[in-house]
């Protein structure tokens, strides 16, 4: 089997592990999901379970690079792997916020602040740009 070959069929694999990691959201993927769907953070477009290179990422915006992960009890016995991940992420340019989730569940509203200030320092909106640059 080629390279090409071996790749494409891993690519394939994660992408269905995606999906079906989409069917079996927690239930704090589901809350932040329903505030994210549809452009409703802000304007700005997230993908959740999105494949990057060889992870999935539990939900991502392209147009601003950003990564936003959602830690249960599992993540507590692979921290040097999440800090692995993390690094080879960066290394593509996304910048990458965690979040416990309980904090989701019993902070939502102080969560989606915080992901729309990240958005935000990554690429302003187009109205924050144009009213710093109004001269008058």
């Amino acid at each position: 089997m080629n390279y090409s070959r071996e790749y494409a069929v891993f690519q394939r694999a994660l992408r269905e592990r995606a999906a079906q990691l989409r069917r079996e959201a927690t239930p704090a993927e589901q809350a932040l999901w329903a505030e994210m769907k549809g452009h409703r953070l802000g304007g700005v477009h997230f993908r959740r379970q999105c494949v990057i290179d060889r992870f999935i990422v539990d939900f991502y915006c392209h147009s601003v690079r950003l990564a936003v992960e959602l830690d249960g009890g599992v993540h507590d016995s692979q921290r040097e792997r999440d800090e692995e991940r993390d690094h080879d992420l960066r290394a593509l340019g996304i910048r990458i916020l965690r979040f416990p989730n309980q904090r989701v569940l019993s902070n939502m509203d102080g969560v989606l602040a915080e992901i729309v200030r990240a958005a935000d320092e990554t690429c302003p909106r187009p109205a924050a740009v144009w009213a710093e640059s109004d001269e008058d």
